[in-house]
């Protein structure tokens, strides 16, 4: 197996990864090589995002709406980051929108709660009917391996109806994700949300309809309703365009999170994690782990590999120390496992046997009737480009002790806050 010369990513990241033949290294550090390049003027994209607030004062102006634009949220730190710079330092008015998926943290719910006061926004949330929600995740689980297909529709189709409905012409994303991992797209492009992205991307290539025909009558059209995309004449007919703010803005996660803690006492969770070190983000959602061991299962990387190559490519670590977090959370069974197993009336055999056929055979073999991963990134710590390919080492160090309530880190673990709800883990979703 390839790995990128100077993140932690095998060829066969997903969506999408290319590494290059003559340096070793993949799309998605060189995306976010772009990032930092001179020719990117941060400050005339601003300017262009200006005009797109103006646009978006005007015609809600116009269309005499109370509210602005529509933001989704989750409660986590994208999120918290979107709200605050669209409502107080360019003043418009928007509306919250959040898809309950039912698989909550209390952390995620904590923080979401602190937004919605902290902001003054008003809020819509959609809450899926439990049982739907369990059909849906099983059969998914067993179609592709994905428990968190309906996070992903919900949250890519729920707010743009509100949009629709209530004749609100402008959404705003935060970072167009798979561009800041794997590089799929370029920033020259000012990509935008599309129906097309939502479904090849995060939907896995299923649309309702498509749900609704491979599980033989198992899944109902009033399970799917909340996922079901306007059409194109209401699209039209709204001019409704979906805006990812890491167009116009140099996109740093870590110093969101730290701006955001300031400013609405955004709250990191506290404790270990099984998966990873990162402790603010993906902390609202509850079937990360399970999701992300899936991840691991089928193309031997997860989280920490995610996580750790992003710190890399900001200087924050080297690679060396990122394997170390590949080596120490990458293939750690989730001590949540077991409750989606029971809410999923699945038992752990049935659980791996299902995974079998989608394991992805240029990482994975059997040998001796257990599943090997062939390769390993830790098998590439040095190359014929890792020394050319490192990046200028930030004084900013992930494990410092300035960040110790960010990253986890066992010889100095963060200090407690004094709230359960981001001190101790909960084995256990909650659904409101």
């Amino acid at each position: 197996m390839k790995y990128c010369s100077r993140c932690l990513y095998p060829q066969n990241a997903k969506p999408t990864i290319l590494i290059d033949e003559e340096d070793g290294l993949c799309s998605g550090c060189r995306y976010h090589e772009s990032r930092g390049k001179v020719e990117i003027n941060w400050g005339d994209r601003e300017k262009m995002f200006e005009k797109i607030v103006s646009e978006a004062k005007r015609m809600a102006k116009e269309r005499k709406n109370l509210y602005d634009c529509v933001i989704p949220v989750s409660g986590g730190k994208d999120s918290q980051f979107q709200v605050w710079t669209l409502k107080e330092k360019y003043g418009l008015n928007p509306l919250l929108v959040t898809f309950n998926h039912c698989y909550n943290m209390e952390s995620g719910l904590r923080n979401l709660e602190s937004l919605v006061d902290k902001s003054g926004c008003d809020l819509i949330r959609f809450t899926s009917n439990v049982k739907s929600v369990k059909k849906i995740s099983r059969f998914m689980l067993e179609e592709v391996g994905d428990l968190t297909w309906h996070y992903h529709a919900g949250i890519r189709t729920f707010p743009i109806r509100v949009a629709v409905e209530k004749n609100i012409p402008f959404i705003f994303w935060g970072e167009h994700g798979f561009g800041e991992l794997t590089g799929i797209v370029s920033l020259e492009d000012f990509v935008e949300f599309t129906k097309w992205t939502r479904k090849q991307h995060d939907m896995r290539g299923y649309e309702p309809v498509d749900v609704i025909n491979a599980s033989k009558g198992k899944i109902m059209m009033e399970d799917l309703s909340p996922y079901v995309y306007p059409t194109d004449e209401e699209i039209e007919k709204t001019s409704l365009r979906g805006i990812y703010m890491s167009n116009y803005f140099y996109w740093d996660a870590l110093s969101h999170v730290r701006f955001m803690m300031e400013k609405w006492d955004f709250a990191p969770v506290t404790f270990r994690r099984g998966r990873t070190f990162n402790l603010y983000a993906k902390i609202e959602d509850h079937a990360n782990e399970v999701h992300d061991y899936l991840k691991f299962l089928k193309f031997g990387y997860g989280r920490a590999t995610d996580d750790a190559s992003m710190e890399i490519r900001h200087g924050r670590m080297t690679r060396e120390e990122g394997i170390e977090m590949v080596k120490k959370y990458d293939r750690n069974e989730p001590t949540s496992l077991k409750v989606y197993l029971e809410f999923l009336e699945l038992t752990k055999e049935e659980f791996y046997q299902l995974v079998e056929p989608m394991r992805d055979l240029n990482i994975w073999r059997r040998e001796n009737g257990e599943w090997v991963l062939k390769d390993g990134v830790e098998n590439h710590l040095v190359t014929q480009f890792t020394q050319s390919s490192k990046v200028k080492q930030s004084n900013e160090r992930t494990f410092s002790d300035f960040n110790r309530n960010l990253y986890y880190n066992d010889l100095n673990p963060p200090v407690p806050r004094g709230d359960r709800r981001c001190d101790e883990q909960n084995l256990f979703f909650k659904i409101l």
